[in-house]
């Protein structure tokens, strides 16, 4: 049987060892899959699962998320984001930096939405902003942007060209700066 992700949570503010077996037993494979996305290495991705299990045991108490898969797949994330510059001695996989180098453009520019913005209302824009699309542009830019995944990998899922695929995103990418500069306005 598979625990709700509420009882997990008070396993862990209980300090019980189970809390880690239940983890594992409920979010293992996915979180593994986004390591995976990242990392391209089954030992490595393992490695940074057992980092996150660490990491929310160390986080839960105080921290109470809201939505635990949230909360594991943000902490393996950044693991395995952390593992790759370390393996790469400070170079990034080649997808991983255009995908961001993408997303830069949405916050550059003179109003420096950065600067008029701390971190916890620009993560809020950008979920109010996902929210506002369309089911399968939203797909595209989370499978993109948040697990890391190649043009060629989103096109194959969604049965569309890799182009079209570049299309979508630049014009989400676009709609997205506007957003925000809306926002910071």
């Amino acid at each position: 049987m598979v625990l709700e992700d509420e009882k997990i949570i008070d396993l862990y503010w209980e300090r019980s060892e189970s809390a880690i077996t239940e983890t594992d037993k409920k979010y293992r494979s996915r979180c593994i899959y986004v390591a995976r996305s990242v990392l391209n290495d089954i030992s490595d991705a393992e490695e940074c699962l057992n980092d996150t299990y660490l990491t929310a045991w160390n986080l839960m108490p105080p921290e109470r998320p809201k939505f635990l898969s949230s909360f594991l797949f943000k902490i393996v994330r950044n693991h395995s984001l952390n593992k790759l510059r370390f393996n790469n001695n400070s170079r990034r996989k080649k997808d991983i930096s255009f995908s961001t180098e993408e997303l830069e453009e949405c916050v550059d520019g003179n109003s420096s939405v950065e600067d008029k913005f701390d971190e916890s209302e620009v993560v809020n824009a950008i979920n109010e902003f996902l929210e506002s699309l369309k089911k399968d542009r939203r797909y595209i830019f989370v499978r993109r942007y948040w697990y890391l995944d190649s043009i060629a990998d989103i096109a194959g899922h969604c049965s569309m060209t890799e182009d079209n695929v570049m299309k979508i995103l630049s014009r989400t990418r676009m709609q997205l700066k506007e957003y925000l500069k809306g926002r910071v306005g």
